[in-house]
């Protein structure tokens, strides 16, 4: 949570300082960031299961080292088009890639971290990283900076965290954590990456769009406003993030996901009636550029809550290994984006659109994981 509001407060901060004519570029190259995240938090995920299925700590981290590099080498090339594509500078382009290869080193100690069922030095590298993150880029932002100083600075934060989670685990592993001769190589986290890419892009996709769609005030209006799919995304977080563990053991897979799907729609629930609790007072907050969106916030917060039970259906998907599961998503966003390019023009128009499609992917995926899980326990009941 304490990484969670400190990344909320970075983009309402940025969406006043910068104005709605200068906080789309600084949102847009967030939801680009968050893309490239993919691979960190694929990494995280192989890691914490490759650990539960006894790898060994160092075959872990020279698989982190190989991946960061693969990931500085993929980022640099992509500065060209995303530039390109977005309309934006090429330094705060280069800040928003940059911070990727540091995402990996971070994400894949917390992997470590999470296999282990670590979570009190998990938890603390959590939140020391997000704090981290945004406290240089809210620094750069007050006192004037634009949009590719405070990316710099952010990403400068990261590396700072990843050196941090690096003591953190290194300190805290056992002797039998390290001994294990379970070899792991990049191809199973590159299927769990486009699990992972698949959830990460039907998520940002349409801050992407609302760039091509819509002029500079709403589409910064729009971006705002994803403050609130955000946060219903990313507040149950430490749902999956503890279950996890137990959906790599069979012995407790099924039972988890089920566990992990039924708290994530609740919260989702919570979180939906407390944005349209919260929705009057929020133009006090951003300004009153922004109180247009502000009978839409609980969509927003709704779409977010979606691809929250969304998430935790395909993090029990990489904890079986069983990442085919992942063309489902990929179809809901080609959908998405289609039918956002093809027919949305206004920001209702176009978060509805997000909603829906995000609900039918969710469900057809839900649906799918828990006949899946369901098979190994009926199989073994009719050994006994």
């Amino acid at each position: 949570m304490t990484a969670n509001v400190a990344g909320y407060l970075l983009q309402l901060l940025a969406g006043r300082w910068l104005g709605v004519t200068g906080y789309s570029e600084f949102a847009s190259l967030l939801a680009v960031q968050l893309l490239c995240a993919v691979p960190a938090l694929a990494l995280q995920n192989v890691v914490a299961r490759e650990s539960v299925r006894g790898a060994g700590i160092a075959r872990l981290r020279a698989l982190q080292w190989r991946c960061a590099v693969i990931v500085a080498l993929v980022a640099a090339a992509l500065i060209p088009a995303v530039t390109f594509a977005l309309d934006v500078g090429v330094a705060a382009c280069a800040a928003a890639l940059g911070a990727a290869p540091a995402l990996v080193l971070l994400s894949g100690e917390q992997g470590i971290l999470q296999g282990a069922n670590r979570f009190r030095g998990l938890a603390v590298v959590l939140g020391v990283a997000g704090i981290a993150r945004v406290t240089p880029a809210l620094v750069v932002l007050a006192v004037g900076g634009g949009a590719a100083a405070a990316l710099c600075a952010a990403a400068g934060g990261l590396v700072a965290a990843a050196i941090f989670a690096r003591y953190v685990a290194g300190s805290a592993q056992t002797a039998e954590a390290g001994t294990g001769e379970h070899i792991v190589g990049v191809l199973p986290v590159l299927r769990a990456a486009q699990v992972q890419a698949a959830l990460m892009a039907l998520s940002s996709a349409d801050l992407i769009v609302v760039r091509i769609v819509l002029d500079e005030v709403d589409a910064s209006r729009y971006a705002l406003g994803t403050i609130a799919t955000k946060i219903a995304f990313w507040l149950p977080q430490a749902v999956g993030v503890v279950l996890y563990p137990r959906m790599a053991a069979p012995t407790h897979s099924a039972r988890a996901i089920r566990d992990a799907l039924g708290v994530l729609s609740a919260i989702g629930v919570v979180a939906v009636a407390c944005a349209a609790l919260a929705a009057p007072v929020a133009p006090l907050f951003a300004g009153e550029d922004y109180a247009p969106i502000q009978g839409l916030l609980w969509l927003f917060a709704l779409h977010g809550a979606i691809l929250a039970v969304l998430q935790g259906a395909v993090l029990s998907a990489i904890a079986v290994d069983r990442t085919a599961l992942a063309a489902v998503t990929w179809i809901g966003l080609a959908v998405e984006v289609t039918l956002m390019v093809s027919f949305a023009r206004t920001v209702p128009a176009l978060i509805a659109t997000a909603v829906s499609v995000a609900a039918v992917t969710t469900a057809v995926v839900a649906v799918i994981v828990l006949r899946t899980a369901e098979r190994p326990v009926a199989a073994a009941a009719q050994r006994i």
